[in-house]
């Protein structure tokens, strides 16, 4: 068959570890022998970021917002083992935090649905997606250890050199304290990108926070999004026939274990960290989550949800085998490559990218999966695959489909 023309890069970032070894095989299998893959590329393994003093993750971002779409391979945060490890010049920040930044986005995650891998919440019958803020809070605290008893303060500098303060607390004896902050510009953003994506699915959007103690920091992020909807979305949500409303995160979660799905649940940026995770693992699996960044002008950059896989890489450096689960990575590719068919009007790329994901999923129902899954799965006879072969077997199905 002849193969699918691009007529735009979408921009590609490679990773590390297992992952950066699945993705090589996710092109060479199911993208490469179909797509005349046009993509600009950055290496954001960690040893690149390393002798590139991390310049390569900015390249990126930047990269993305000029072509708009991009798909991304999980990458290492470094702590202090990674340092000493990769011999880094130092602990480069979350190459996802710079992204996110740069892109001013917000993270929409939700579950990949499978015959056979059903939900720990009996009563869940659709996907729950998960939109994360993803700017500021804790992931851009700064903290200090407090070593004996004395005062802190909040202190705010206005441009013309007047002050204004609150006391944060008198220690009577040795702590710790933490600052936190955010924009309003990039809270703005995060609501329009919300009722955006609520409208593009045709989902009901939920927001929570803790208002009722957070009085002036959940305070803003409440009246924000409730100022937003009413001004420039309600009329459209009413159109669409979907709802907004806001409520506390703790009255969320108990609202969450008893509903049936079929919604998105809009949360600041450490509450989308851990639900989304929980989601994750309630639905399935980590490795069975999609993910993607969207920002308010409309640009797009698809993601697996979990990390680099370390334990199968350093089996797979032994020349152990390993059955690593693909299919997040598959479908932050499907995910991408169905947005630039989108944006440039490429039918043909759009239909494969669907039939991409289609031949993923029903080669787990036919019983062909990873390890990972076959523990969790309902289905009787099933045929667990090492990572090689269970990309293969997608390949078989796809081409079967094609």
């Amino acid at each position: 068959m002849n193969k699918i023309q691009m007529k735009t890069p979408l921009v590609e970032m490679d990773g590390d570890e297992m992952t950066r070894i699945l993705w090589k095989m996710i092109k060479d299998e199911l993208i490469l022998p179909f797509i005349d893959l046009k993509s600009e590329y950055y290496d954001l393994g960690l040893e690149n970021r390393n002798e590139t003093d991390d310049k390569v993750t900015f390249d990126s971002a930047y990269a993305t917002e000029k072509y708009g779409v991009a798909v991304k391979c999980a990458t290492i945060t470094p702590n202090a083992a990674r340092v000493a490890e990769y011999n880094l010049k130092e602990m480069w920040k979350s190459p996802n935090g710079t992204i996110r930044a740069i892109l001013d986005g917000t993270v929409f995650r939700a579950p990949i649905i499978v015959k056979g891998i059903e939900p720990c919440v009996k009563n869940w019958k659709a996907p729950i997606t998960i939109a994360r803020h993803a700017y500021g809070d804790v992931y851009k605290a700064s903290e200090m250890k407090i070593p004996r008893p004395g005062k802190v303060e909040l202190v705010y500098t206005a441009e013309d050199g007047s002050t204004d303060s609150v006391l944060v607390h008198e220690f009577d004896s040795a702590g710790i304290v933490q600052g936190m902050h955010n924009l309003e510009p990039s809270i703005e953003s995060f609501a329009k990108s919300c009722f955006n994506y609520a409208l593009d699915t045709k989902q009901t959007l939920w927001f929570a926070t803790k208002d009722t103690i957070s009085k002036k920091y959940d305070h803003t992020f409440k009246d924000i999004f409730n100022e937003i909807f009413e001004a420039e979305y309600k009329e459209k949500f009413d159109e669409a026939g979907i709802d907004y409303f806001y409520t506390l995160i703790d009255d969320a979660v108990a609202r969450v274990m008893k509903s049936e799905g079929g919604f998105i649940w809009a949360c600041k940026n450490y509450d989308g960290d851990v639900m989304s995770d929980m989601l994750s693992s309630a639905f399935g699996s980590l490795a069975m989550m999609t993910s993607v960044l969207v920002s308010p002008s409309g640009v797009y950059e698809y993601e697996a949800a979990h990390g680099t896989v370390q334990r199968h890489y350093y089996k797979h450096l032994k020349g152990e085998e390993t059955s690593t689960n693909s299919v997040a990575t598959i479908f932050a590719w499907t995910g991408a490559l169905r947005k630039r068919g989108e944006l440039d009007k490429i039918p043909e790329l759009i239909d494969f990218a669907d039939k991409l994901e289609a031949s993923t999923i029903s080669t787990i129902e036919s019983g062909k999966m990873t390890k990972d899954l076959a523990l969790i799965t309902s289905l009787k006879k099933v045929t667990v695959l090492n990572s090689e072969n269970f990309i293969k077997a997608i390949r078989e199905t796809l081409e079967h489909n094609l």
